[in-house]
């Protein structure tokens, strides 16, 4: 999950919000099959699983970067995308190839265009009624415009040398997210609130663009920004690791509250950013060592955590595919057990993806980083051996 020489210590507390991240999504989805009633009650909150994880890739991501810019060090692009690309791409290209290859696999009515899973843009004016089959990756979408413009402009900031005035940059972005979500609301949802297809307006212009769910991101790179350069600030709220758990889940349940109606004005407005910050005190309880999140290691979690990507890419193929052929068996097709089984499969296809792809393409990625790395300290020896010569 880094990015530069500076590495981000594996912290099982990061793995146990990954693995809550993943099973909120798990069971949310799960609602759009043939599910206990149950679920409804509780799941309402669930796609905030999401925001969890962008709050996550936003610390981890920027962490190590922030880190190397305050000791001094200069920020190595190739490095970056190189990490990235392999880390990602190759999981995502064979499910969507499944997607593509096997119309038995899709959860629902049809797929966008190749493109815009090819480019990324699939999050972007989407018609999720139309064409809702593996309409998850959206998510992703967002994700891949922060990898690609994220290290971009923290090297500009460092070429011009500016970016230790650049603090006002993410409050200003926060502020940013809020007006362009006040401008959608007014100008391209409030006028369709009287339409049945409602909902579908709103998913298109509020729920999916990368330009309003920026706020969880945000709230990532804020912590470690503020980690990576006061640490004295950091070290005084690391000794508080179970209190500012305490005030996460006080945050949340406010958020909860809030994003009742999720479609409503308020929760459209202010309910990103709400949500954004109670997850982000969870992730610095999560990296507390004085918080129990931090000191509770769990083989279970960091299962979880490890297939999480490939759980999200698979789950809802996986589980369309399987809880028919369940019900062939007499299993209730609304029970309980055909939801453990369900996800028990939805396990197993991402536990046989990680192995037969990410892990290999993982190994590859370290050996050509370890081959840069080579011929780098090569370099760098030649260099100064002409020197001294």
């Amino acid at each position: 999950m880094t990015n530069t020489d500076i590495t981000v210590k594996k912290l099982s507390g990061l793995d146990h919000l990954r693995s809550l991240a993943i099973l909120m999504v798990l069971f949310y989805h799960y609602r759009m099959f043939q599910h206990p009633q149950w679920l409804d009650n509780i799941m309402g909150f669930g796609w905030t699983g999401v925001d969890l994880f962008f709050v996550l890739s936003g610390y981890l991501i920027s962490y190590p970067l922030f880190v190397n810019m305050a000791s001094g060090k200069n920020i190595s692009l190739p490095e970056f995308f190189i990490k990235r690309f392999f880390r990602i791409i190759p999981a995502y290209l064979v499910v969507l190839t499944i997607y593509f290859l096997f119309p038995a696999f899709h959860e629902r009515e049809a797929l966008p265009p190749l493109w815009k899973f090819l480019t990324f843009t699939q999050n972007f004016n989407f018609d999720i009624k139309n064409y809702g089959t593996f309409s998850h990756v959206w998510s992703l979408c967002v994700e891949e415009h922060f990898y690609l413009l994220f290290p971009l402009v923290l090297v500009t900031l460092l070429h011009f040398k500016v970016w230790r005035k650049a603090g006002f940059l993410l409050p200003a972005l926060f502020i940013l997210g809020i007006g362009i979500r006040l401008y959608c609301w007014y100008a391209l949802i409030a006028p369709h609130t009287e339409q049945d297809n409602f909902w579908v307006i709103w998913y298109r212009h509020m729920y999916y663009p990368t330009y309003t769910r920026l706020d969880g991101l945000l709230a990532g790179v804020s912590i470690a920004a503020l980690f990576a350069f006061k640490p004295a600030v950091k070290a005084w709220i690391i000794k508080r690791g179970n209190v500012i758990l305490l005030l996460s889940l006080l945050v949340l349940t406010g958020a909860w509250f809030l994003c009742n109606e999720q479609e409503s004005f308020y929760a459209s407005i202010f309910g990103y950013p709400l949500v954004a910050a109670g997850y982000g005190l969870m992730v610095i309880a999560a990296v507390s060592p004085t918080g129990i999140l931090y000191r509770y290691n769990s083989r279970v979690t960091a299962l979880i955590a490890k297939l999480s990507f490939a759980l999200y890419l698979s789950h809802k193929g996986v589980i369309h595919l399987v809880q028919p052929l369940l019900a062939q068996t007499g299993i209730a097709p609304k029970g309980n057990l055909m939801l453990v089984l369900c996800l028990l499969m939805a396990v197993l296809g991402a536990f046989i993806l990680n192995r037969a792809v990410e892990a290999p393409f993982l190994r590859l990625r370290q050996r050509i980083l370890n081959k840069r790395k080579a011929i780098t300290h090569k370099n760098v020896a030649l260099l100064t051996k002409d020197s001294a010569a």
